[in-house]
């Protein structure tokens, strides 16, 4: 066997299991585990006790980690709630998001705050779809209007989030128009993928035999999922692309392929477990033990900007849901603007990769996260209760919520 020392590994996963069971016996916290899993992390890292070092066992499993989390937050993506109108709100959202991030990062970069604003401007444009949508299915509003636009619009902002980083700060440093064909080769190769398997699904002797081996030790669509998501990476990183866009659009092609899961009810379940039990935690709790905390502590001025970067966090996603009013009302479209503004898987991978290409120094780095952090505390809780029960919400008749 090679010379890998797996104690790093056993004392992360170690902390992702008392994490969430620490939270379990104080229901009355409201604090996501992700949160408690990258403050651990920090606590137990380089920066602080030094008990844990991201070794190569712990990135392996976080690079898995990283790359299942993009997969089920495509799997998260609906195109269908996309209809009704409701795409052009969401992509004059979005790009309202750009430019207000841009203009933020121009300012930030003239006070030598940020080095690329046009980086800080996609790193704070993207939402955390999945704990949005479980947050608004626990609160009862996931078919509400609230929830149909919410969703909506973090799908699109995900998706644009995701191409947009791998297209302009990709670390292989091709120039933009290469990256752009090659984003489009790539697209290529995804429909093309996606469409065989879908013709290949609709063989009446291969769905016989999925069915048939899909709970068994096989576990055949759970390892279709795998493939498919390793392989769409792989094919990402080797035309120079960032390998999360091809983890997101396996995710995303296979919930365009699953829309009748009637014959396989758990394979999601399934895929969950897989990526919540497992990897992603290791990939929250590595980043936290990668967070540079000591440039905050050791310079207050560090610790000052952290309100700074909260406060355009919630400008950029939070303003474009002014165009909500006109069909949620000022209060719900204010508790879409603090939905759409809780983000923070996104911005760690894009601060990752922001300091890898030099964009971005570790310190910003660590108060983009902290801001993410506050936003996954403080939004979605506020936001609920400016929305009120999901026996008050309106149910659109376009779309459809999962």
């Amino acid at each position: 066997m090679p010379d890998i020392d797996f104690a790093n590994l056993l004392g992360v996963l170690a902390i992702a299991l008392l994490a969430p069971l620490a939270l379990g016996f104080a229901p009355h916290l409201k604090i996501p585990a992700v949160v408690l899993e990258i403050v651990l992390g920090v606590v137990v890292g380089p920066a602080a006790l030094g008990w844990l070092e991201p070794d190569l066992a712990v990135q392996i499993v976080s690079l898995l980690g990283l790359a299942m989390l993009l997969f089920l937050a495509g799997l998260e993506v609906d195109v269908r709630a996309l209809g009704g109108g409701l795409l052009p709100l969401a992509l004059v959202g979005f790009a309202l998001s750009l430019a207000v991030g841009w203009i933020t990062g121009l300012g930030l970069h003239a006070a030598g705050w940020v080095q690329d604003p046009l980086l800080l401007a996609v790193t704070l444009s993207a939402t955390s779809l999945g704990l949005v949508v479980a947050v608004l299915k626990d609160a009862g509003q996931l078919t509400s209007a609230l929830g149909h636009t919410t969703i909506a619009a973090s799908s699109l902002a995900d998706f644009a989030a995701v191409l947009l980083l791998s297209l302009l700060f990709s670390t292989d440093g091709k120039g933009t128009g290469s990256q752009l064909l090659l984003c489009a080769l790539f697209a290529g190769i995804v429909a093309l993928v996606g469409s065989a398997v879908g013709i290949g699904a609709r063989n009446m002797k291969l769905a016989g035999v999925l069915v048939r081996l899909q709970d068994t030790t096989a576990e055949i669509r759970v390892r279709a999922a795998m493939v498919l998501l390793i392989a769409f990476a792989v094919v990402a990183e080797r035309l120079g692309l960032e390998s999360i866009l091809g983890a997101f659009l396996a995710g995303a092609a296979v919930a365009a392929l699953d829309r009748d899961s009637t014959s396989h009810p758990h394979f999601h379940l399934k895929l969950d477990a897989i990526g919540y039990g497992f990897l992603i935690p290791v990939f929250f709790i590595a980043s936290g033990m990668r967070l540079d905390v000591s440039g905050l502590v050791d310079d207050p001025a560090q610790l000052l900007r952290l309100p700074v970067y909260v406060v355009a966090l919630l400008l950029a996603r939070g303003l474009p849901a002014a165009l909500y009013r006109r069909h949620l009302g000022s209060r719900k479209a204010f508790a879409a603007g603090l939905l759409q503004a809780t983000s923070l898987p996104f911005i760690v991978a894009a601060t990752q990769i922001g300091v890898l290409t030099g964009r971005m120094n570790p310190t910003t780095a660590t108060g983009l996260v902290c801001a993410g952090l506050v936003s996954v505390l403080v939004f979605p809780a506020v936001a609920m209760a400016l929305a009120g029960s999901g026996a008050e919400a309106k149910v659109l008749t376009t779309g459809s919520g999962r």
